[in-house]
């Protein structure tokens, strides 16, 4: 298995760290270059000439996210910053049902609001613990520590039966899982992993029912109807999920962008394919050499108790990531077969 684009990636290291961050598309950083040549050369703004990249961004997300629309996505920064107006939108003393272990940018805004009825539960559990005083359920599709996958079918419909919405966290999942909008009320995804885009561009992802109930907590410039006619003059907010943005990181859209466009090219359906034959493959091979991987099929392999190899691999220029005493794998697109046979090889037995 080679890697799915290599004319786009140049590693000087054996790269297994997506979950933590992803690589930039070369078309991504020629694309920055060139933006940033402009406006040095004070031929460009960094504003209205390069706004069509964020409508651009903005569809092509919505593309990812079957059954979206441009209209249903909003940008921001960060994933947690994108859960405010979710978070103010429920009554005081509200149930929200979260998953043990659950990423901090999932549970935070909710923790600290100081007046909701918060319930933790595994993972495995948390369709059949949703009940009628549950207001909302937020998950991550994919866990952060280990890769687990949550059933998302199964899950929104034990939300529907009880008429609880339902917020999803697809920064772990989009660009290798594909995924479908009518499973979750509310969608929220940073781009700099999975879909090797920026650190400063996230998508906030709501249809017009469930938004319905929201405000925009600190509406600035950018979610205004007509925001070039409202510079000075505000009027309105936009009639569309745009009232939920955030003013744009240009230089990050590009980025975003040339992620998505890539993604587009090679399809979801092959990256998925592609990055589950790594992971099996590396999954099989830690079995065989007596380590006991996260069970489940997912890009993301844990590794627990494994944390004594991280300098060997360190050393060997292999990046993973540590974590809770063990080891995260991730397999993504310009990943191969020559990265998980190394990674093995220099993780070894465990009796070593």
């Amino acid at each position: 298995m080679k890697s799915l684009a290599p004319a786009e990636f140049s590693t000087e290291t054996t790269y297994l760290n997506t979950a933590a961050y992803g690589l930039p598309p070369a078309r991504g950083l020629a694309a920055v270059r060139e933006a940033t040549a402009r406006w040095a050369a004070g031929r460009g703004s960094g504003l209205a000439s390069d706004d069509a990249s964020v409508e651009t961004v903005r569809a092509g997300f919505a593309r990812l996210l079957a059954g979206a629309t441009p209209d249903d996505i909003g940008l921001g920064g960060t994933a947690a910053g994108l859960v405010g107006p979710v978070v103010d939108a429920l009554a005081p003393g509200a149930e929200v049902l979260l998953a043990d272990g659950e990423f901090s940018s999932v549970s935070m805004p909710f923790l600290h609001r100081g007046d909701l009825a918060i319930r933790f539960v595994p993972l495995e559990d948390l369709a059949d613990r949703v009940r009628a005083e549950t207001a909302l359920v937020a998950v991550s599709v994919v866990q952060s520590a280990n890769g687990r996958v949550t059933d998302l079918s199964r899950l929104r419909a034990a939300t529907s039966a009880h008429g609880t919405r339902l917020l999803v966290d697809a920064t772990q999942a989009a660009g290798w899982l594909p995924l479908r909008f009518a499973d979750a009320d509310y969608w929220i995804c940073a781009t700099y992993k999975w879909l090797m885009g920026a650190r400063s561009v996230a998508f906030f992802a709501v249809g017009p029912e469930a938004a319905a109930a929201l405000r925009p907590l600190s509406p600035g410039w950018y979610a205004a109807a007509d925001r070039w006619a409202e510079l000075y003059a505000p009027v309105a907010l936009a009639n569309s999920a745009r009232r939920f943005d955030f003013s744009p990181d240009w230089l990050g859209i590009l980025v975003a962008g040339a992620g998505l466009s890539l993604l587009e090219e090679l399809t979801v359906e092959a990256v998925h394919a592609h990055d589950l034959d790594l992971a099996d493959r590396f999954r099989a091979g830690l079995v065989e050499r007596g380590y006991t991987p996260v069970p489940g099929r997912s890009a993301i392999v844990s590794v627990p108790g494994a944390a004594a190899s991280a300098a060997r691999l360190e050393q060997a220029d292999i990046v993973v990531a540590a974590r809770g005493g063990g080891l995260r794998f991730a397999f993504h697109l310009y990943n191969s077969a020559e990265d998980v046979d190394r990674a093995l090889e220099v993780l070894g037995d465990t009796d070593a």
